[in-house]
């Protein structure tokens, strides 16, 4: 296992002397003085008090309350412009460009190597097994001692499933870099969730977002958890001001009404099943996985057949057929009841040659 001294070698050298920006809203947080220090309008002309100011680059009241609600501390938290920022910054600040790699696990989501080909930084790529599983012994023996960063989705996109937490636990333990654990799906499945045990491994981070189960994803923020050290690096080399107040305010009124979106968990996770019983017995439908995420991965006879004759009745799905082991496969998200019972109507109805 890793030590947190270990860890921070890991860093980018100019990373770790970088003196980061100093903006003058982490300078001065407060209310009822004149802000006379950040060239401002003073003027709130939209009708919304806030925008024309701007946010606290640190998040510190609402790192609080995400805190409080994760179970962790704030000094361990990171907020991203969505977890694709924190991808980002994760490979610029532990991967040396033309030199250092990233290691992922096919079929994943793909903005970890289209991440890594913006910083020119290479990937090495592992395939799952026939079930969307993790061979934890051979990554370990075959990894190259360049990779500095691996992503693991859990459960993973496109696949839906979740990896065994001892799979996960090797890793973590033995891989001399980076573990992130990408959790943008984890409110949809029970005891997943690594986040408990970040304070015990100084190389894990834990991404999660606000995008999916909090019906957020246009307000784009994701965090990382990690242990202190790591959140430090994260916040000298981000924007300032990497998120909106408006964002910040949709936030706050979803974690004050969690209620909702436990309820809305509740049925997607009840459409699903209905959806994969039902799908089975479709006769060009070969398979249908079992997801723990809010999407299922259908393996069907003819996936661009398909998948045209949806959108031309208007069902917009998923084609991942080009993706390894997901050929004939349509990757398809849960929809309100309405939008599910177009899509059984419809696929139900499609004449097959």
């Amino acid at each position: 296992m890793m030590t947190t001294e270990q860890t921070l070698k890991l860093i980018r050298p100019n990373i770790a002397s970088l003196k980061p920006y100093s903006s003058a809203r982490s300078e001065f947080i407060g209310s009822g003085v004149a802000l006379l220090d950040a060239n401002e309008n003073p003027y709130s002309i939209w009708g919304d008090p806030g925008l024309n100011r701007y946010p606290d680059p640190l998040q510190r009241r609402v790192k609080q309350r995400i805190a409080e609600l994760k179970g962790i501390l704030p000094q361990q938290l990171f907020l991203g412009n969505g977890s694709d920022e924190i991808i980002d910054l994760l490979i610029r600040c532990f991967c040396e460009p033309g030199k250092d790699e990233i290691a992922i696990f096919n079929p994943t989501y793909g903005m970890y190597s289209v991440c890594a080909a913006v910083n020119n930084v290479a990937v090495q790529s592992f395939q799952h097994n026939n079930d969307f599983m993790i061979d934890a012994q051979y990554f370990l023996k075959t990894v190259n001692d360049s990779v500095k960063v691996v992503f693991i989705c859990n459960p993973n996109n496109p696949s839906g499933n979740t990896q065994p937490i001892e799979t996960i636990s090797k890793i973590i333990a033995e891989f001399k870099g980076i573990v992130v654990i990408d959790e943008a799906y984890i409110d949809f499945c029970t005891g997943k969730s690594v986040l408990p045990i970040i304070s015990k491994y100084p190389n894990l981070v834990v991404m999660q977002t606000f995008s999916k189960a909090w019906a957020l994803a246009g307000a784009r923020i994701g965090l990382a958890a990690a242990v202190p050290e790591l959140i430090q690096v994260l916040n000298k080399v981000k924007f300032p001001y990497n998120i909106g107040v408006p964002s910040f305010k949709a936030l706050e009124k979803a974690i004050a009404n969690s209620t909702a979106k436990n309820i809305h968990i509740d049925e997607i996770i009840n459409e699903r099943q209905r959806i994969f019983n039902i799908l089975q017995e479709f006769p060009n439908v070969a398979k249908v996985y079992q997801s723990e995420a809010n999407f299922i991965l259908v393996k069907t006879s003819n996936a661009d057949r398909i998948h045209r004759y949806l959108m031309e009745h208007g069902i917009i799905s998923r084609n991942r057929s080009r993706d390894p082991l997901c050929e004939n496969c349509l990757r398809i998200t849960i929809g309100i009841k309405t939008e599910n019972a177009k899509l059984l109507g419809v696929w139900k109805n499609m004449k097959l040659d």
